[in-house]
């Protein structure tokens, strides 16, 4: 990274704020910059909520459920003493779902303390909240001089230094590079004119530079080669994983189980289903799950998930029962509660296959 001087970082930071109070975007946990100069704080609440949900998630998937939250739990007290299915229940969609139940723990342990820590290291001893989180918070809440460093931030940051180490193993570097921006002078509102910076106008295909606040500074514009910039390591192709599932349906609903609340998935429900490994099952092994013997199975349209490390790829089978039927480790679904159920995205497509399937039969 080049050297910078005081009177350099001033000035960049003065451009970006000053955009900023144009072009700000109006985001519903978002106090407008005008407010904030004028003296009106966040609520800590709803910085850590959306930055929790931001999470490997955009902004346009996170402000309806945002605002389903708030409907429901309107005070982090609310949320301490909701049920962790019903908090499941609302995170269902969003994946990633241990942020749902650290969110849970964390607002058990923040209500038992009285109210938010504000400083970075009291938010790190929250369950769930990390050094990102922790920064973000302190500055946008409590107008702590931290700046928070995410994708949008990295990818700023190395345009307008020409960094060259790549991510993700570089992240200290990004770190320390955006530490030189530390400031008491609006930290909240920087953080988040960085991060709009990086959403909106130094974007990873076509920047826009030539409204970019930073663009007499950048290097990467001075050389032509911002699409050059982040650098990354290069990516290992996923594995796949291949599993059977079951879909059950009797008069009472869909038969479902709880998964364990550590690993993947955890806490949220399923349906019967055989565990995931590295070759698929021959079709002598699909039916070997037991929940229902003999029964006239319907093969259905498998699916496929993408999750972060692996690609899953299910055959999916289905059966429509005449009988309730109350099977050891299982409960029923209706119907009609499907959609405010704790299922995940995988889930809620195994469903979807295993009713077509029937529908077809």
């Amino acid at each position: 990274m080049p050297a910078t001087t005081p009177a350099l970082l001033s000035d960049l930071r003065d451009h970006l704020l000053a955009w900023y109070d144009v072009h700000a975007r109006p985001l519903p946990w978002r106090i407008p910059p005008l407010e904030g100069r004028a003296g009106r704080r966040p609520d800590p609440y709803h910085i850590w909520l959306s930055e929790i949900m931001l999470q490997q998630t955009g902004v346009v998937t996170v402000k309806p459920y945002f605002a389903a939250f708030l409907a429901r739990f309107p005070t982090i007290q609310d949320l301490a003493e909701a049920h962790l299915d019903e908090v499941l229940g609302l995170w269902a969609g969003l994946g990633y779902y241990a942020r749902a139940r650290n969110l849970h723990e964390g607002a058990k342990a923040i209500a038992a303390l009285g109210g938010f820590p504000t400083t970075q290291t009291g938010l790190l001893s929250i369950k769930g909240i990390g050094p990102y989180t922790a920064a973000a918070i302190a500055a946008i809440a409590f107008d702590q001089p931290h700046v928070p460093v995410d994708g949008n931030i990295e990818r700023v940051l190395s345009r307008l230094w020409l960094i060259e180490a790549a991510l993700p193993v570089a992240k200290p570097v990004f770190r320390e590079a955006a530490s030189r921006f530390e400031h008491s002078h609006r930290p909240g509102d920087f953080a988040q004119a960085m991060m709009d910076l990086g959403a909106t106008i130094c974007t990873p295909r076509n920047p826009a530079c030539s409204v970019c606040p930073w663009s007499k500074s950048c290097a990467a514009l001075a050389k032509g080669c911002a699409s050059d910039y982040p650098k990354k390591q290069a990516k290992k192709a996923k594995p796949v994983r291949y599993g059977v599932a079951f879909v059950v349906l009797d008069p009472e609903g869909v038969w479902v189980r709880r998964r364990p609340h550590e690993g993947l998935l955890g806490g949220m429900l399923e349906v019967p289903n055989l565990a995931w490994q590295e070759v698929p099952y021959a079709p002598s092994e699909c039916m070997r799950e037991g929940v229902v013997q003999n029964a006239d199975w319907v093969a259905c349209e498998p699916v496929r998930h993408v999750f972060t490390h692996f690609e899953l790829r299910m055959q999916v089978f289905s059966v429509r029962l005449d009988e309730v039927v109350t099977p050891d480790l299982y409960h029923h679904v209706a119907p009609q509660a499907l959609a405010q159920a704790a299922l995940p995205s995988l889930m809620r497509k195994i469903i979807a296959s295993g009713q077509a399937g029937l529908r077809t039969k």
